[in-house]
């Protein structure tokens, strides 16, 4: 069960050597990437800095531990998300991003007991979607669902849009949707979440 962290309490210091290892200066004992990741579905919170430096490599390791649940089979990051984020570095937008992905995962956060309900709910009333497929099959669902109000094409994928117009000059990609449009769209996605939750 995590734990709630409370406002006066200060992150747990986590130093990286050179060597890789990983020092946890409050129970000063070396850890693990697969500790850090217990910390985290724990809600310890924690900063991770090089230990010649001190500059803060949190981020860089957050991804580290990811890529390394990805590496064990625990996808949850589809091929089609990672190359629609990639394509976002260096864009104009790639500021708005980060934001509009924490307003995304808070949203989703806040409604997932409800859809875990929900989904509980469903294969309670018929067993045999109990299965992994099944699982899959709603998680892709939600996934294209979002990924839909988040493409400046109208849901369209980027390369769809180019090769419905091939006379036309390329338009800039995502460099040509405004800021009041994104907002929109993650209004619309919010909406749509919302309603999720509450035909549980």
């Amino acid at each position: 069960m995590a734990r709630a962290r409370t406002e006066t309490e200060d992150p747990v210091v986590i130093k990286k050597y050179a060597n890789r290892r990983l020092y946890n200066t409050q129970k000063s004992a070396y850890v693990t990437l697969e500790n850090l990741a217990e910390m985290v579905r724990d809600g310890v919170d924690f900063v991770v800095r090089d230990a010649k430096s001190g500059e803060d490599i949190t981020r860089a390791v957050l991804t580290q531990i990811i890529f390394e649940e990805e590496a064990k089979g625990h996808t949850m990051l589809p091929a089609n998300f990672l190359r629609q984020l990639i394509r976002l570095y260096g864009d104009s937008l790639q500021g708005v991003v980060p934001g509009y992905l924490e307003a995304s995962m808070e949203t989703f956060l806040r409604n997932q007991e409800k859809l875990r309900e929900s989904v509980t709910s469903a294969f309670g009333v018929n067993p045999a979607l109990a299965n992994f497929e099944a699982l899959t099959r709603t998680n892709m669902e939600i996934y294209e669902n979002a990924m839909r109000m988040f493409r400046p094409f109208g849901g369209q994928h980027p390369e769809e849009a180019r090769d419905a117009t091939p006379d036309a000059k390329p338009a800039g990609g995502a460099k040509d949707v405004d800021l009041e449009e994104l907002k929109s769209q993650l209004k619309a996605m919010q909406d749509q979440l919302n309603t999720l939750s509450k035909d549980g």
